[in-house]
């Protein structure tokens, strides 16, 4: 058998090279044409002459990092956390915060032409709250590097598998934002240093929440040491062995649920840790009411909200309408949406679980009429619903999107092939600092 030659990757020139910045893409890199080949560039803005390195070939484009700025951007700021250019967290702290809206708005409307070849017929207000200290919810990596003789636990470098070397982090809560290298020496000094790969955190109007992930059974003097920590810092500490049905509190033993208010529509929503919730809360008070503000309810109107959670929107819809029906994919979230109604005495609601990516024949809530539809899908879209969502007739739709591919996506079956017309769409901070864009569509029979 003749034996495969082996490509060999050229070796990555580490010569300063120096490029003018045509534009900005929507992940917020720079790029330029190096000898004819698109070069991105990150650390870069739209106008600016930058001197960079390579960081990697390929056959089509190469990326790169600037090293030095030779003319800066106006829209060119200083990052506010001092870990920006290792950590991978975020990605656009040297940008303005209006250009960075203004790049998620032009994201949003350039996938929207080119995907569906359509435009809103009212650009919405961008929706903004602070940019630093509103993230509530994460995932922290946490990892023992030996030849540091230290713990490390955020988030991972750039483009990289290894944990960043971090002491704060500016867009955390500062409740565990301003304590990671606390929580880095809390865990050098536990016997089970080695077997914990993460925290889970989760932030509510009172107080925060950790879940610790182990990997291995915690020795009392571990769960001493963690308590003592819980105590000293107000933080409620929970323990996960194994999956999530695994997690139990530690410290307090018997915790009140997590909450927040939605105060526009006096609807308290409770959680547990792990359950999912919108990681920023001013923001989340935004939407629900731009979300309400367009749905524009009567007394006389029944809703179908799909992918509802824990009633984030059902609820205070319900507040408004005739009737509200939820519908959630996990039967522990329609639980737990069931008692967030319960506890609100809000009656005119009904919940039931179903997976929305799949064949939804023979669900009886799909043979109801409904007059207005809300969606806040996942990354990957409503796809699956469509074909529903033409036969219910619905004469408005409001969606609320994570990921403007997928949105543009619906859209276009939704206007090009159903017949709704795209009346208004805007984007909303719901991440300051990085590339995520958050939107919501408003679609008209």
């Amino acid at each position: 058998m003749p034996q495969r030659r082996r490509r060999r990757r050229a070796k990555l020139s580490q010569d300063p090279v120096e490029a003018s910045i045509e534009k900005l893409t929507p992940e917020g890199r720079g790029l330029a044409h190096v000898n004819g080949k698109p070069t991105f560039i990150d650390f870069a803005l739209q106008g600016e002459k930058v001197v960079f390195q390579y960081t990697r070939n390929s056959s089509k484009y190469d990326e790169a990092r600037a090293i030095e700025v030779l003319q800066p951007s106006a829209d060119r700021v200083e990052p506010p956390c001092p870990h920006f250019a290792v950590c991978g967290g975020c990605s656009l702290q040297h940008i303005a915060t209006d250009a960075q809206i203004q790049l998620k708005q032009n994201a949003l409307l350039d996938h929207l032409q080119h995907l569906a070849r359509i435009q809103p017929e009212m650009l919405l207000a961008p929706l903004t709250g602070p940019t630093t200290g509103y993230r509530h919810k994460a995932r922290l990596g946490v990892k023992y590097v030996e030849k540091k003789g230290k713990v490390l636990v955020g988030f991972r470098e750039k483009s990289s598998s290894f944990l960043a070397d971090l002491s704060v982090c500016k867009v955390l809560h500062p409740s565990v934002g301003e304590r990671l290298e606390a929580l880095g020496l809390l865990i050098m000094g536990l016997d089970a240093r080695k077997s914990i790969p993460q925290i889970e955190v989760a932030v509510s109007e009172s107080v925060a929440s950790l879940i610790f992930r182990h990997l291995e059974p915690l020795s009392d003097n571990d769960k001493h040491q963690l308590i003592a920590f819980s105590q000293e810092n107000n933080l409620h500490i929970l323990l996960q062995p194994g999956g999530p049905d695994s997690i139990q509190p530690l410290w307090p033993e018997d915790p009140q649920p997590l909450h927040y208010v939605i105060d526009n529509h006096d609807v308290r929503i409770e959680f547990k840790p792990s359950d999912f919730i919108q990681v920023n809360p001013l923001i989340n008070q935004q939407m629900i009411d731009r979300a309400l503000e367009f749905m524009d309810l009567t007394d006389s109107d029944s809703v179908l909200d799909l992918f509802c959670g824990l009633g984030n929107f059902t609820l205070p819809m319900a507040k408004q309408a005739k009737k509200v029906t939820g519908v959630e994919g996990s039967e522990v979230m329609v639980v737990k949406a069931r008692d967030n109604a319960a506890i609100n005495k809000i009656n005119n609601v009904e919940f039931f679980a179903a997976d929305l990516s799949k064949n939804l024949s023979g669900y009886p809530w799909l043979n109801h009429s409904y007059d207005k539809v809300l969606l806040d899908p996942p990354r990957s879209g409503a796809m699956e619903m469509l074909s529903h969502l033409k036969a219910l007739k619905a004469r408005r739709i409001v969606y609320v999107s994570c990921n403007p591919v997928t949105l543009a996506r619906d859209a276009n079956v939704l206007v090009n092939e159903f017949g709704y017309k795209l009346s208004a769409a805007g984007v909303m901070d719901m991440f300051p600092h990085t590339a995520h864009v958050e939107s919501i569509a408003v679609f008209d029979l």
